[in-house]
């Protein structure tokens, strides 16, 4: 019986085709899913520190003072924790390699001075809109009390 069955696989490896690829000759194309290396968009980040906090490896690291975005590749697990948790949509997975190397690096991105300005804007508004709210409720309830202008000393 067993003779059978290791006939039926000789038969069968004979006629089909081979289960590796043909490495030279072969273009080297990754298949749709694979994951490569952690891209950032630093127009779009905000440096919340959440892609910082689910890394599983600790390869990210958010410097907001600096305005700052670094990543280890050569920790980096890509399990895309990071991407999948990033509130912006900033983070993406690209399907090129880090190419090896003899040292390991990081990879430190900058935020652009348009990104901050925008970003400042954004701020003064919410806290513009959060004043106006406050004070549309202060209204509301019958203790509105107007709120004195902060008033800059003259020099």
């Amino acid at each position: 019986m067993a003779i059978i069955n290791f006939n039926k696989t000789v038969l069968h490896n004979l006629i089909s085709k081979p289960a590796t690829r043909l490495y030279p000759f072969e273009e080297r194309v990754y298949p749709e899913r694979t994951r490569g290396h952690v891209e950032n968009d630093m127009d779009v980040c905000v440096l919340c520190g959440l892609c910082s906090i689910k890394c599983p490896t600790h390869a990210i690291t958010v410097d907001k003072a600096a305005k700052t975005w670094s990543i280890r590749p050569m920790s980096c697990i890509q399990c895309r924790c990071c991407v999948d948790n990033c509130p912006k949509k900033c983070l993406s997975m690209a399907q090129k390699f880090q190419e090896p190397g003899p040292e390991k690096v990081t990879k430190t991105f900058h935020q652009t001075e348009k990104a901050i300005a925008a970003q400042e804007a954004l701020m003064k508004a919410a806290k513009e809109r959060a004043a106006a709210a406050a004070a549309a409720k202060a209204a509301a309830a019958g203790t509105a009390t107007p709120a004195a202008p902060v008033q800059k000393p003259t020099e």
